[in-house]
């Protein structure tokens, strides 16, 4: 168990290198004085005249509660008070601020499972340092087992639900500070979302990875168990070894352990600085599936970290620059991260009002290599950097070689440059052995990573992950499906052979609705054998965990008469990532008839939420977002 946040726990450092040892002890000492400071019921002072008085942080609640006893307002208020008391608010509360915790608590999934015992020690926290807070819920839907069934099309639907659900909380009590927290991938840019749209004091928190679960000295995920499938349909292994990692792939709480879309997005904030400094690569919960040290003390540092932002008046917009934005690019880019890491950051961008647009990521892409060695195509963990020193080990290191901006502020009240002088220094081992390369040895150059394609099946853009694939040409014929559940049965049946290109459609934000993952049928090609000769195009999704010739967020979506909805069987569909290019070798003149010709394919009547999204959805090429 890492330590670099001052556990109490930290066990023997002798073992580690002098300049790592003094670091943590640095941490260690800083930390362990915020918890008694916060013990004592203390906070950081505001800077002024000695013996001044505080600041009032009131800056909203008082609309609520009532500003001091005797006002007009104070008298006005007394049936809120009067309610508030019958959930144990006291005199003393009304004149606190007042903190809105957001728990995106679920038992249905192990990403989630702990996240309500975080918010417990948070309202904890908040107490301690002199506010007053409220908890609440909001819906979670568990990608991985969600995957490959009509559930999944709430997925996505559920990243704006949860922003709205917090926007809603918070507001409507007009608290005048949020801490939320995110576990499975949509409730992170859903927990982060809110905060952003009104400009507000926020801490978003990672609920944390899971630990990696293990067979014959193998560490596993949950993309272990879809790739599985696909192994045991193609015969190369039995129903045994099926079941032992069902039984092994996950062994507690926390999100999926690989550099999917939860670690990568918990990663992309805290380089942002949205988040405390340690906070992303932090594991859940200990082999006892407790939950673990470093964690409640990320909860003490989200805390402290909140009161500093109301105390000097820093609001998320003013962290979340558009310099901000490129810090986490580079850091997706560099480490490896999922392709709905575009799609999340659009949503992001324009939730801070944020420049931004798809073709960025191609101008980071080209100056940032690919140095991180995590799984779904490397080998390593996020429990494996957490060793390391985690993301600001990493934020360092980039610092360093001049690939991020230092200067951009963060939740602490530091900049990312002084957030990280005390970071541990990354280390390089024996080749194969690092979790991280050096940018001069990396695993694969820039630009050989998540790039943004564009040509007539994508007009508007669509994204590959070639995680330093040599994908230079793919071209083949086009094996069309209408939905992910026809592909799947045909990939499972054998009816794939190498070259061709399975096009899944009518998956898109609308389309679905909800864009659904489309980690089945990628994960059954990769267990096939198939995962260098096959490419899949969609205007769905991939989950983080999907590895292979894959491009998803095709755009326009076929739904809205996209081109990819006109293509037909056997079409010849050309992949030429060097140049950022993907068509289909038909004139434009054929492409125009066909479109005169098409029409939408009947689908099962909408209802409720679905039919909600499917009519104010934007295209996935501006972030899939609902307002």
């Amino acid at each position: 168990m890492a330590c670099f946040v001052g556990s109490a726990a930290c066990g023997d450092r002798s073992s580690l290198p002098l300049v790592q040892q003094r670091c943590m002890r640095a941490v260690w000492t800083r930390s362990h004085a915020t918890i008694r400071r916060n013990a004592a019921g203390a906070r950081p002072r505001m800077s002024g005249a000695a013996g001044a008085e505080k600041a009032d942080l009131r800056t909203r609640s008082k609309e609520l509660v009532g500003d001091k006893e005797g006002t007009d307002l104070w008298r006005k208020r007394t049936a809120a008070r009067a309610m508030l008391r019958a959930v144990n608010f006291k005199d003393e509360d009304f004149g606190k601020p007042l903190v809105s915790i957001a728990c995106t608590f679920t038992d249905a999934t192990p990403c989630n499972a702990h996240i309500y015992e975080l918010g417990e020690a948070l309202q904890e926290g908040v107490e301690r340092s002199g506010g007053k807070s409220f908890l609440f819920g909001t819906p979670v839907i568990s990608d991985g087992e969600t995957m490959g069934t009509s559930g999944m099309r709430y997925s996505l639907v559920s990243r704006d639900l949860i922003a709205d659900s917090i926007e809603t909380m918070h507001e409507g009590y007009l608290a005048d500070g949020m801490i939320t927290l995110g576990g499975c991938d949509k409730s992170i840019p859903g927990a982060l979302m809110p905060i952003l749209r009104h400009n507000g004091f926020g801490v978003m928190l990672y609920g944390g990875s899971i630990l990696p679960g293990q067979l014959d000295g193998e560490d596993l995920t949950v993309v272990s168990s879809f790739e599985a499938i696909g192994a045991r349909a193609a015969g190369k292994i039995d129903d045994a070894r099926l079941a032992l990692v069902e039984r092994n792939s996950c062994p507690g709480a926390g999100s999926c352990g690989g550099m999917f879309t939860a670690n990568t997005m918990s990663s992309i904030i805290e380089a942002m600085g949205l988040s405390v400094p340690y906070s992303a690569a932090h594991t859940a919960v200990d082999r006892a599936n407790k939950l673990s040290k470093d964690k409640r003390e990320d909860c003490v540092r989200s805390v402290a970290a909140l009161f500093t932002c109301m105390e000097r008046g820093i609001r998320s917009r003013d962290i979340a620059t558009r310099k901000a934005f490129e810090n986490g690019i580079v850091v997706m880019m560099a480490l490896g991260g999922s392709t709905n890491a575009v799609l999340h950051l659009l949503a992001l961008a324009h939730e801070a009002e944020v420049d931004l647009s798809i073709d960025d990521f191609n101008a980071i892409a080209d100056r940032v290599p690919l140095i991180g060695d995590f799984k779904p195509f490397g080998r390593f963990v996020m429990a494996d950097l957490e060793k390391r020193g985690g993301i600001p080990a990493v934020l360092k290191y980039l610092l360093a070689k001049g690939l991020i901006h230092g200067d951009c502020m963060t939740v602490t009240g530091k900049t990312i440059a002084e957030n990280v002088k005390d970071a541990p220094d990354l280390t390089f081992g024996n080749e194969g052995e690092s979790v991280i390369l050096p940018v001069e040895k990396p695993l694969a150059p820039p630009g050989k990573h998540v790039l943004v394609l564009h040509g007539n099946l994508a007009p508007e853009g669509a994204v590959i992950k070639l995680s330093g694939k040599e994908v230079e040409k793919h071209r083949g014929p086009a094996r069309v499906f209408n939905s992910e559940e026809e592909a799947l049965d045909a990939i499972l049946a054998g009816k794939i052979v190498p070259n061709d290109v399975v096009v899944i459609r009518y998956e898109g934000p609308r389309g679905g609705p909800g864009m659904r993952e489309m980690l089945s049928p990628s994960a059954a090609i990769m267990g096939a054998g198939l995962g260098k000769s096959v490419a899949l195009i969609t205007d769905g999704r991939f989950s983080g965990g999907s590895h292979g010739i894959m491009v998803g967020h095709v755009c326009p979506e076929a739904a809205v008469g996209g081109p990819i909805g006109l293509l037909q069987e056997g079409d010849m569909v050309v992949l030429e990532p060097g140049l950022r290019r993907i068509s289909v070798e038909l004139p434009e003149e054929e492409l125009e008839a066909r479109k005169a010709n098409w029409i939408v394919p009947a689908k099962d009547k909408l209802r409720g939420t679905l039919k909600k999204y499917a009519a104010v959805v934007s295209s996935a090429s501006f972030g899939a977002v609902t307002h």
